[in-house]
């Protein structure tokens, strides 16, 4: 089991605490993303796979609005947690356990959208890694699908590779909750540290660790564009409303 593997494996049961309302952040994401999807020719007829799904935060959202959606994760225990909470929303998914490096081994068929929400791509700590993940997502891609990524705004984070993220503080019905992660940098890769502090009748401290890949923008164009993206284009927060910088393909 790598990193990646054992931190989403560890959070899966405490990955809604990173949210103030994690019901409502879903249907926040799929409104956005919904939009996304509109603007680039798309509606609820398309066939999404969303191939980071985690604990399903962006896949149950769409599914909800009417999108037929499948969605995989390298994480069994976030793939556990997605299928638990797809029941409670009366939602229907498909789900496996998957890397996005080798996608057609679980999916025969292609899709009119890929997703790769909240950062995903960028847990590819090489060049080699980023490469094979954007291929294999290309490869299920319909061709004039798109590929709808976000990640974490590199090109500014690298200028001052900054030491820790600023805290997250929610008010809850015994106290309050307070998330914030540390980094320790190498070079353009940066180990992370997520800390989750419960501050409500007795405090609780939990601890998570990961690692990234800082991946400008330009770099993940130029690997789509070779991978048969015809289209590439970046869509940053002011204009989307969602918190990081969204990266749409067009094969």
């Amino acid at each position: 089991m790598d990193i990646t593997q054992e931190f989403y494996n560890n959070i899966a049961s405490q990955y809604d605490k990173l949210f103030q309302d994690w019901q409502s952040t879903i249907h926040e994401q799929a409104v956005i993303l919904n939009r996304i999807f509109n603007d680039n020719g798309f509606d609820t007829a398309a066939h999404i796979l969303d191939c980071a799904c985690g604990i399903g935060t962006q896949s149950i959202g769409l599914a909800a609005l009417g999108y037929r959606v499948s969605a995989s994760d390298i994480s069994a225990a976030e793939i556990i947690e997605a299928k638990e909470r797809a029941k409670k929303n009366n939602v229907d998914i498909r789900f496996e356990l998957a890397d996005f490096r080798g996608l057609a081994d679980r999916f025969s068929e292609q899709f009119d959208i890929v997703i790769a929400m909240d950062n995903a791509l960028p847990h590819m700590l090489s060049n080699k890694d980023l490469e094979a993940a954007i291929k294999s997502i290309t490869e299920q891609t319909k061709p004039n699908g798109i590929i709808v990524a976000s990640i974490r705004d590199y090109d500014r984070l690298l200028e001052e590779k900054p030491s820790y993220s600023p805290p997250y503080i929610y008010k809850t019905d015994k106290g309050q909750r307070v998330c914030f992660q540390t980094w320790t940098w190498k070079n353009d890769n940066y180990h992370l540290v997520q800390y989750i502090i419960e501050d409500e009748q007795t405090l609780q401290t939990s601890k998570f660790e990961c690692e990234y890949r800082a991946v400008r923008r330009e770099e993940l164009t130029s690997i789509f564009r070779a991978n048969g993206c015809k289209e590439v284009q970046w869509k940053m927060p002011e204009e989307t409303g969602f918190y990081q910088p969204i990266v749409i393909a067009r094969k």
